[in-house]
Formats: C-alpha cells, sequence, structure tokens
C-alpha cells in the first residue's frame, strides 16, 4: 500500500504571515497641489480693466457733455459738432479718432503744454526712451498736425482735401526754435547762441530754398493733374518763412532794428513794428550807412535771401502757384514786412484776377488796423494787388516775454531774452484776446469791403454800381473762430459779394452763393489738425465753382517740425479760444462714441 507523501511545509516568519493574511488596499491619491498665485497677472488684468473702464466713462462724459455748435448747417438740421463731417461723408478709420482724443487730452493740460518742449528734450535724450518717444511723437502729434515727411508724401493728402471740396497750402514748416527766437538756449548765457549761422553749414538754407522750390512744383503738378491748366481756380498755395532762408536770422533782426529807426513818422502814427515803404530795400548796399546796426556781413546775408525770394516767385510765377509769406516774431516783422512789399511790387503787377504774393498781417500787434490801412494806400500808389493774409498771430506769450514791460509777469519770461526793438512803452501786442478778436474782426470788414470796392472797378456785375479804380487785392481770412467767419459771411452778403440760396417756394435756406470773380479774391484757412469742424461748416455753407477753404498743411522731417508742433499745442489753448483744445477732444469723443456703442446714451 502505497503512502502518500505530503511535501514538507515552510514555515514562514510571522512578519510574512501578516503580510500576506492582510488584503490587498491601493494607495490613496496624493491631494490636489493649490495653483501658485501670480501676482503680476492678477495686477495687470485688474488694472486694464480698470483703465478701460476710466477711458470708458471719460469718453462717455466727454460725448455726453459735448458742446452744440454755434451755427447751423443750411443744407441739414444742425451741423454734428465732429471734427470729421467731411463732404464725402467718409468716416475715418477708428484709429484716427482715438488719435485726436488722445492729442487733445494732453493738449487739454495746460502745464504739460507750457512745459512741452523742455519735456520732449529731456525724454528724448534719455537712454533707451528716446527712440519710443520719437515714436509716440510721430503717431500722434505729427500724424496729427504735419502732411508728411517731403511735400511729394503729400500727395494723398491733397487728393484726399480737394475730394472734400478744399484746397491746401503747403508750407515746409522749418523756422527758429523758441529758444534760438528768445535769444536762448537751454539755460546758456542770454545772447551766446543768438543769431549763430546755421550749425549744419552755410549751405543749410540753400537746401531750405531747394524745398520750396520743389514744394511749388509738387503743387503746381497737383493742380495740373486734376485739369486746372490756367490760372484761375488753383487752390493749392505754398508758405514761405523767410527766417528758414537766411543764413543768419540775426540779420533779419538788425535790417528790422536799422528801418525802425530810420523810417519817416507817418500821420496817423503807426505803433512798432510799423509798415515798409518802398525804399526800405535800399540799405542793402555794400556802402551801409554810419550807426546802422548792419553788418557786412549781414548785408551780404539778405542780398543772398532776396535774390533766393525772387527765385521762388519767379517759379511761382512759371507754374502759377500763389506764395505766401508768413509772419513770425515782432522783431523780425518790419524786415519781414519789407521784403513782402518789394516782392508784391515786383510780382502782384498786371495780374489778372488775384496776386501771386501774398504778406500775412496778425491782428493780435496793435499796428494792424494802420498798417493795413497804409498797404491799401500804398499798394494804390504803386499799382500793384495786394496780397493779405489775415490771422490773429501765433506767438503772443513770447511777444509778452521779450517785451520790458511784460517779460516779468510773463509765463515764458524764465525762458526769453529782452530781444524786442521796440522803442515803445507798451508792448505791440494787446494784452487781452478780446481786443485781438475785436481788431481781427474790424480788418476783416476792412477787407471784404475792399473786395468789393476791387469788383466794382473792375465793372464786375455781382456787384454795382461801378467805383473808382481801387487796388486788385486778393484775401485769405486765417481764423479758428466761429463767431468772426459768421461774420465775414454775413458781410460778403452785406456788401453783395455773396447771396444767399433759396428754395422753390422762395424761403432763404442760407447756402451762400459765390460769383467765380469773388472767389478768385476771397478764400478761408485752417490749419490741418485743426477746427476741421469749422472747415466743414464753412464747405457746407458756401457754394461756388473753387474750393472757397483751404487747410494750411506743414510737412517735414520730425526733428525739424518740433518747433512747429510745440507752437501748435500752445495755439491750441489760444488761437482756439477759451476751452479749444477741450472742444476738440469731446468732439472726438463724441465721434467714437457714436462709431462704437451707435450714440445710445447721448
Amino acid at each position: 500500500m502505497h503512502m502518500i507523501r505530503r511535501p514538507p511545509s515552510i514555515r514562514l516568519p510571522s512578519s510574512a504571515r501578516r503580510r500576506l493574511s492582510t488584503p490587498t488596499i491601493s494607495p490613496s491619491p496624493p491631494p490636489p497641489r493649490s495653483r501658485p498665485l501670480h501676482p503680476i497677472r492678477t495686477t495687470l488684468l485688474l488694472t486694464s480693466t480698470l483703465s478701460l473702464g476710466a477711458l470708458t466713462l471719460g469718453l462717455y462724459t466727454d460725448a455726453k457733455t459735448c458742446p452744440s455748435s454755434p451755427f447751423t448747417n443750411p443744407n441739414s438740421e444742425t451741423i454734428s459738432i465732429t471734427s470729421f463731417n467731411t463732404s464725402s461723408n467718409t468716416p475715418p478709420p477708428l484709429l484716427t479718432l482715438f488719435r485726436t482724443y488722445f492729442v487733445y487730452g494732453l493738449i487739454s493740460i495746460d502745464t504739460l503744454v507750457d512745459n512741452a518742449p523742455e519735456i520732449f528734450d529731456v525724454l528724448v535724450k534719455a537712454p533707451l526712451l528716446g527712440g519710443i518717444v520719437e515714436a509716440i511723437v510721430r503717431r500722434t502729434f505729427f500724424d496729427h498736425f504735419v502732411g508728411s515727411d517731403t511735400a511729394h508724401g503729400a500727395r494723398p493728402l491733397l487728393s484726399r482735401l480737394r475730394g472734400e471740396n478744399k484746397g491746401v497750402l503747403l508750407a515746409y514748416s522749418v523756422e527758429v526754435d523758441e529758444g534760438q527766437a528768445a535769444g536762448v538756449k537751454h539755460h546758456d548765457h542770454p545772447t551766446q547762441n543768438f543769431g549763430a549761422r546755421k550749425s549744419e553749414g552755410q549751405l543749410a538754407h540753400k537746401r531750405i530754398v531747394a524745398k520750396l522750390v520743389q514744394s511749388i512744383d509738387v503743387a503746381a503738378d497737383f493742380e495740373d493733374g486734376i485739369g486746372i491748366p490756367g490760372v484761375e481756380g488753383r487752390r493749392t498755395w505754398v508758405a514761405v518763412k523767410l527766417t528758414a532762408l537766411v543764413a543768419n536770422a540775426n540779420a533779419l533782426r538788425n535790417l528790422s532794428l536799422h528801418l525802425v529807426r530810420t523810417r519817416p513818422g507817418l500821420n496817423p502814427h503807426v505803433p512798432f513794428p510799423g509798415t515798409p515803404e518802398s525804399s526800405d530795400l535800399a540799405v542793402l548796399d555794400p556802402r551801409i550807412p554810419e550807426g546802422s546796426p548792419l553788418t557786412t556781413q549781414d548785408v551780404e546775408d539778405l542780398i543772398e535771401l532776396y535774390d533766393d525770394l525772387n527765385r521762388i516767385c519767379t517759379r511761382a510765377k512759371e507754374r502759377r502757384v500763389r506764395v505766401v509769406l508768413d509772419a513770425e516774431y515782432s522783431w523780425y516783422q518790419p524786415a519781414i514786412d519789407a521784403f513782402g512789399h518789394a516782392l508784391m511790387e515786383r510780382f502782384n503787377k498786371g495780374v489778372e484776377v488775384q496776386p501771386l504774393v501774398y504778406v500775412t498781417y496778425q491782428a493780435y500787434l496793435r499796428r494792424t488796423p494802420t498798417h493795413l490801412a497804409r498797404s491799401l494806400t500804398l499798394a494804390r500808389q504803386k499799382n500793384y494787388a495786394l496780397g493779405v493774409k489775415l490771422v490773429r498771430g501765433a506767438y503772443h506769450p513770447h511777444e509778452l516775454a521779450a517785451h520790458p514791460t511784460t517779460a516779468i509777469s510773463s509765463k515764458a519770461s524764465n525762458t526769453a531774452a529782452s530781444i524786442s526793438i521796440s522803442p515803445e512803452q507798451y508792448p505791440p501786442v494787446h494784452l487781452s484776446k478780446p481786443n485781438t478778436d475785436a481788431c481781427y474782426n474790424e480788418c476783416a470788414k476792412v477787407l471784404v469791403r475792399a473786395i468789393a470796392d476791387d469788383l466794382r472797378a473792375s465793372g464786375s456785375p455781382a456787384v454795382s454800381p461801378p467805383s473808382p479804380r481801387a487796388p486788385r487785392i486778393g484775401v485769405l481770412f486765417g481764423t479758428h473762430n466761429w463767431v468772426s467767419s459768421e461774420l465775414i459771411l454775413g458781410e460778403l452778403v452785406k456788401n453783395q459779394l455773396a447771396r444767399e440760396g433759396t428754395t422753390a417756394d422762395g424761403e432763404r435756406k442760407g447756402t451762400l452763393l459765390l460769383p467765380s470773380e469773388v472767389a478768385e479774391r476771397f478764400t478761408f484757412g485752417q490749419l490741418y489738425g485743426m477746427s476741421d469742424s469749422l472747415t466743414d461748416y464753412l464747405v457746407g455753407r458756401i457754394k461756388s465753382t473753387i474750393p472757397c477753404v483751404i487747410k494750411y498743411v506743414p510737412y517735414g522731417a520730425l526733428v525739424e517740425v518740433m518747433p512747429y508742433l510745440s507752437r501748435r499745442a500752445i495755439e491750441n489753448k489760444s488761437v482756439l479760444g477759451d476751452g479749444g483744445a477741450v472742444r476738440e477732444r469731446k468732439e472726438a469723443a463724441r465721434s467714437i462714441w457714436k462709431r462704437v456703442f451707435g450714440g445710445v446714451g447721448l
């Protein structure tokens, strides 16, 4: 009998037996990790949300409080108070509206505007910041107030504006900066740098002359390209600034000082800076009168300037482009007047309708009413057409800063040397804006009457009865003021230069119809980037065969036009009147709100 043998048992250690007898339990998952906080990301998100909310609230507040128009558009209900009601009805890009809102938002801050040149000078020289600051300025202020870097680059803008029935006054905006004009450079000695010859060499001003001749060709080519080959109807003009064309701006000051001392007295008296005489440029002779502030080098520079001005005007006459001489600081103005009237006496004789050369009259100068009356008389005596650009003036703070009696109280006195050449106790400018406004309006009335006299003398059917021969005249009313603009329109009707359009049943609708012979002697003008709502109102109000409103369009490289941009910012406080920059900002806000939110809540 076989016995079954059991395999030998294996005895495990007690610890192993416990492990085998214990049921297997799967390990529990680890507790979830808490996400790390990102304080920077959270802060940025919160800041962006708050900034967007503040911007939206600011936009709505500005849009809601945007003032209504002072006048009504004759072709609609009430003119929409926005800088972008173009006659082509093409809405601007949204980014353009935001740029306008940003630009005028900064200009609304008085302290920032007053110190803008110094702030920009510091920031642009800071390491790493310079390029960023220049890029921001180019995309904002430069793009808003400047047409292009070059005259050719402004061609698309010329076409767009003409499509909106607007002309252009093209200006290479290189000018004496505030430091040089005031006789100081940064914090140097007041007279250390004043009048120094241009640092880029004696040919720098010659390059500017060449650019002006080029801009005349650009203007003429544009007019030829849109089919206006004759003299009449050409509304692309060129502006000239004399301080940019002379090797040494101090030569203009010395000539002005010489003229102030040697011009004969007049009755009635014309306050400083006086009024020109036909003999003013006789001093440009190698034999300098004894005791004259002019030097031999000054005379050489001024003769060269006169030759260059004749070259510019000769080219303008050949290409049928009108030239406008800009006004500048009062210590240059007697010399500028002398050159301007000499050029008018040469180039404005025998013109068919409108003068070729215009000079600028600044209403903020106390002399302007008597100066204008004297100019009309001189044009009649010398038998040339008078070209007038009437403006309020752009250098008021600097004029007060330069004159000894107002320099202490002037805000600009810390940067301006006393370089005024006025022999009079009072500053050359009116102290208050209301006085300047009144002067402008009175001069405007005189000029409209002069246009009417010119038309009567020429036997025009637009005005009757005929009058004795009056000087031919052309006027550019440069104004950003609604009241002055409406006053001028009223004077046109009062002097039978325009008639109000009527509906079929004979009811007046307000549109002014201007005959071509009137439109050739008359135009409004505003600066590019400023008062576009007024420009569009005037375009809609006046009906004529040619544009009767032009925009002053500067061009030039950013570094060249910085003095111009600085002055534009200051002008938005004064030229536009009280709250002008705020109004422009609110107009842009209203347009943005209507575009983005459909005008909800307005």
